[in-house]
């Protein structure tokens, strides 16, 4: 595994060491990580939500009521990716 030098400001070097400390994380590196993990997560969400509107928007003007669109999105967001 590779390593990374950081330079935190001491209130931020202090929370994250309380941060491991707090039992969920073995030290600061794993807190780091699952840190950065989480917005790697966090991006990849948004970049497919951004290319779902894309894609709507590419689409062009549709024809059904609101009704109609609420339904499907309704049954869409009932179904597992």
């Amino acid at each position: 595994m590779a390593s990374v030098k950081l330079s935190l400001s001491d209130p931020m070097k202090q929370w994250v060491e309380d941060q491991a400390k707090s039992g969920h994380y073995a030290d600061a590196g794993d807190f780091v990580r699952d840190l950065i993990d989480r917005e790697k997560q966090r991006l990849d969400a948004i970049a497919a939500m951004q290319c779902r509107v894309d894609e709507a928007l590419a689409s062009g003007i549709g024809n059904r009521s609101p009704d109609a669109l609420f339904a499907e999105a309704e049954t869409r967001a009932d179904r597992p990716d």
